[in-house]
C-alpha cells in the first residue's frame, strides 16, 4: 500500500521518537523522546533514574516509532526502527549537537531549561542507544492525491 522512502529524511527532522519498552511484568510502555542519528545509530534522552532507562536495562528490546506528518502539504511518513538498546554513559558533546536540532543555536537556549529539565552536566545523564536490526519506512502522502502525486513530489520533465 504504501511507498518506501529515504529514512534520513524524518531522521534528520526535529520530530518526537516513540519508545516502546517491555516492563518487568511483559506488558508494553512508551515514551515521546528527542533524538538524534549519528554513526548508524539512534541517541536518545536518558537518566540512570528514568523508568525508560530501567526497562532498557533489564529487557534491551525496543521498537521506535517516527511519524513525519504535514496535513496540509500531504505528507505523511512513516519510520520504524527495531533491535536491541543498550545505554551508554553520557556525551555532552553529542547531547548538545541533540539540543541544537530541537532548540536552534546554544545561544538562544532557555538558561532554566538546561539547568532544570537537559542538565548536559547532569553526572546522573545517559543516552539511550539503538543501532536497529530492522528498519521500515512507509509513505502513505497519497491520502489526498492519490500515489501519482504522492510525496516526494517528482521533479517537472
Amino acid at each position: 500500500m504504501g511507498k518506501t522512502f529515504d529514512p534520513t529524511d524524518v531522521l534528520m527532522r526535529p520530530l518526537m521518537a516513540t519508545v516502546a519498552t517491555v516492563a518487568k511484568d511483559g506488558s508494553p510502555r512508551n515514551a515521546p523522546m528527542w533524538f538524534i542519528w549519528e554513526e548508524d545509530a539512534i541517541w536518545l534522552l536518558g537518566s540512570k533514574t528514568t523508568s525508560t532507562v530501567g526497562r532498557i536495562q533489564r529487557d534491551p528490546r525496543c521498537a521506535i516509532e517516527i511519524v513525519h506528518f504535514d496535513v496540509g502539504a500531504g505528507v505523511l511518513l512513516h519510520l520504524g526502527l527495531r533491535g536491541r538498546a543498550s545505554i551508554e554513559p553520557m556525551s555532552p558533546e553529542r547531547f548538545r549537537r541533540l539540543l541544537k536540532k530541537y532548540l536552534g543555536d546554544e545561544a538562544n537556549w532557555n538558561p532554566w531549561f538546561i539547568e532544570n529539565v537537559a542538565a548536559i552536566d547532569d553526572p546522573d545523564g545517559r543516552l539511550i542507544r539503538l543501532e536497529p536490526d530492522q528498519v521500515f519506512t512507509n509513505n502513505v502522502s497519497y491520502f489526498r492525491t492519490g500515489p501519482e502525486l504522492a510525496w516526494p513530489p517528482k521533479p517537472a520533465s
